[in-house]
């Protein structure tokens, strides 16, 4: 029996104290590396940057990172998956991102057990060979692990974690920050003055008039500014231009019948417009101070296309919060705290974005399923979904009918969606797509065009939800939620003050037929549920 146990227990071991293919231990200007697997694994140290480079598809390549450094790097290249475990570990790049991922397939990024790590980036100057963010990634990334991990983003152009593809956030306390400015605008974008696009003006000295009718034309800048200079940053000013068009289709010819594949002939119907992107803001804005002032006036400014701007999270892909703490804070206007081209979808956790720009951001739906989110915008919106289509759907899309795709699912979880800046940017942002509410608490803060943002329809309300319209939000001052026995049911406070308030509310508690009241210091609004969706005047 003994010699069966001894025997026994070295395989024991072996199974749970696997050690790691490679660790890196980081100290000042040097970089010590263990390399353990060596067959289809080359490993580079020049001081304290570290290129690894990984011909395995079969295996997960295992990597050990811990250590201090003001000037290191870390290159991965991988053909297979990678799971990389920071313990305790404080890397500073000057240059380019401290973890730079250049992997085909998805690479894990694991906080230790009780371990807190921070990776710093301070310049982002030369974009096309340094990756331009504190975490860069050329594939899927997981974010994981009972540890902390600090993103800090203090340099030019750097963002905090940018991937291609799909970025997935669970278990970890993930604190992201930047503060730098972007390194400029991209060409023919609408800027803070009048004219077309922001650079200089295409050459049509070559230009020819196809038979058949014009032909498709690229998007448009913007238009001639009004009565003072826009800024995108600030919102001051006049009207700052119109934004930039989809591509349009292209106007038939006239006289005889249409083709529309050849768009020769007689006059065939207009295309559809692509989405508009916003406004450039009319009349002067109330001026933005410090957090916390109060926002509000008529100052709105469309979008802006910056080269390496400093936003918090960024994927094309989508962005997936499953569980966990995340806390995202910009400093740049045209920055926005996350941003999914493909979708955000928040299941569970705590998340806390605030941003002088959109706080969260999607080219797709955005799904709120669980935990708590705060999303807060000083200058924009607060959760913004741009679905295929865009603002002004009612030209190529179907405005709120139930036929489109959601660009707003809430299902659960609870979802504080503020926004400062005051009429139109908006708590939830759908561009008129539609906005599904299905279950959780919801408080939006925000302002809308005439006063009316974006809200579900009783169709695609399932909860019952209502609009405040008129609720004046003041810093710090309780608004409080009673239900017809002057139960408290919910007790909301933001950071910050706005004047005439369009406020989506929805909640568990909510009953078809029920009488619910909004009290505040100087506000009260009695009202009764008699649809799935209500508007308060």
């Amino acid at each position: 029996m003994k010699k069966i146990l001894i025997w026994a227990l070295p395989l024991l071991m072996g199974s749970v104290c696997h050690a790691e293919d490679i660790t890196i231990q980081y100290n000042g200007s040097t970089a010590k590396v263990n390399q353990k697997a060596k067959d289809s694994v080359n490993v580079t140290v020049k001081g304290a940057n570290v290129h690894i480079e990984s011909q395995y598809t079969d295996h997960k390549l295992t990597i050990l990172i811990s250590g201090k450094s003001d000037d290191g790097q870390l290159i991965l290249k991988t053909a297979g998956k990678a799971k990389v475990t920071l313990n305790k570990l404080n890397l500073t790049s000057q240059e380019g991102a401290p973890l730079d991922l250049r992997n085909k397939k998805k690479v894990e990024i694991v906080a230790a057990d009780g371990t807190e790590n921070t990776l710093t980036i301070t310049a982002c100057n030369d974009t096309a060979n340094n990756k331009a963010a504190a975490i860069w990634s050329k594939d899927k990334i997981l974010l994981s692990g009972k540890g902390i991990l600090n993103v800090i983003a203090t340099g030019d152009g750097c963002r905090g974690i940018k991937a291609k593809k799909d970025i997935t956030i669970e278990d970890l306390t993930l604190n992201v920050t930047t503060s730098g400015n972007h390194l400029g605008e991209k060409p023919y974008s609408f800027g803070d003055f009048g004219g077309f696009g922001g650079g200089e003006m295409p050459d049509f000295s070559n230009f020819q008039m196809p038979e058949g009718g014009f032909p498709d034309f690229g998007g448009f800048g913007g238009f001639p500014g009004f009565g003072g200079e826009a800024n995108d940053s600030t919102r001051q000013g006049g009207f700052g231009g119109f934004p930039n068009f989809g591509s349009f289709g292209g106007f038939p010819g006239f006289g005889g019948e249409a083709n529309d594949s050849t768009r020769q002939g007689g006059f065939g119907g207009f295309p559809n417009f692509g989405g508009f992107g916003g406004f450039g803001g009319f009349g002067a804005s109330n001026e933005e101070g410090e957090d916390g002032e109060e926002g509000g006036g008529m100052g709105f400014a469309g979008k802006h296309k910056y080269v390496a701007s400093t936003k918090g999270i960024a994927s094309k892909g989508k962005v997936t919060i499953n569980s966990g703490t995340v806390t995202v804070k910009t400093a740049t206007a045209g920055a926005e705290g996350i941003e999914g081209k493909d979708g955000v979808i928040v299941n569970g956790g705590t998340v806390d974005v605030y941003s002088p720009d959109d706080a969260i951001n999607a080219n797709a739906c955005i799904e709120f399923n669980g935990g708590t989110v705060i999303a807060r915008s000083k200058g924009n919106d607060a959760v913004d979904s741009n679905p295929k289509g865009g603002f002004f759907m009612p030209f190529g899309g179907n405005n709120n009918q139930e036929d489109t795709d959601p660009a707003i699912v809430v299902t659960g979880g609870t979802v504080y969606a503020w926004s400062q800046a005051g009429s139109p940017e908006e708590g939830l942002d759908c561009d008129f797509a539609p906005l599904v509410i299905e279950g959780g608490t919801i408080f939006t803060v925000g302002g809308g065009m005439g006063e009316m943002p974006s809200v579900p329809t009783n169709y695609t309300s399932k909860q019952p939800s209502a609009l405040l319209i008129g609720i004046n939000i003041v810093k710090e001052e309780p608004v409080y939620l009673y239900d017809s026995k002057n139960k408290l049911l919910e007790t909301i406070t933001a950071p910050f003050s706005l004047r005439r308030s369009a406020s989506l509310v929805s909640s568990p508690f909510f009953k078809m037929g029920e009488t619910y009241t909004v009290k505040t210091k100087d506000y009260e609004k009695t009202f009764t549920l008699n649809e799935n969706f209500t508007a308060v005047r």
